[in-house]
């Protein structure tokens, strides 16, 4: 009797820990393109949020220089795939964006110049 894994999970009952490649491609060949895009966007926006220090640990793992390239990278993904997704996916994403670069703006000891803030080459300058 076989265990299986965990969702998500790539590896085979009683493998050495290796991932099985060929189920993970059958697993993301059945993830909608937008399904991708959407999820990585969210990461990256977890992700932005806690190097910003808003999360419940506060400035614990706060780092700006981290938050700059991660809300940068968001951004430009959303940018790229502004025509790819549809609005209702992308304007809750957006909206995410424009809080995440005003957290930075206000975090910031000395601020960016308007337009020269994270990820403001792709959604032009944030005011606030």
């Amino acid at each position: 009797m076989s265990e299986t894994s965990p969702a998500g999970s790539a590896e085979t009952p009683g493998a050495t820990g290796a991932p099985d490649f060929d189920e993970m491609t059958r697993d993301i060949a059945e993830v909608p393109a937008v399904e991708v895009i959407v999820t990585v966007a969210v990461n990256l926006m977890s992700a932005a949020a806690v190097k910003l220090g808003l999360t419940e640990e506060g400035d614990k793992y706060k780092d700006l220089d981290e938050a700059r390239k991660l809300v940068t990278a968001l951004a430009g993904l959303l940018d790229a795939s502004a025509t790819e997704i549809s609005s209702f996916h992308a304007a809750p994403l957006r909206d995410g964006l424009k809080s995440l670069q005003l957290a930075f703006r206000e975090a910031s000891l000395v601020p960016d110049e308007p337009g020269q803030g994270p990820g403001e080459k792709y959604t032009g300058p944030i005011y606030g």
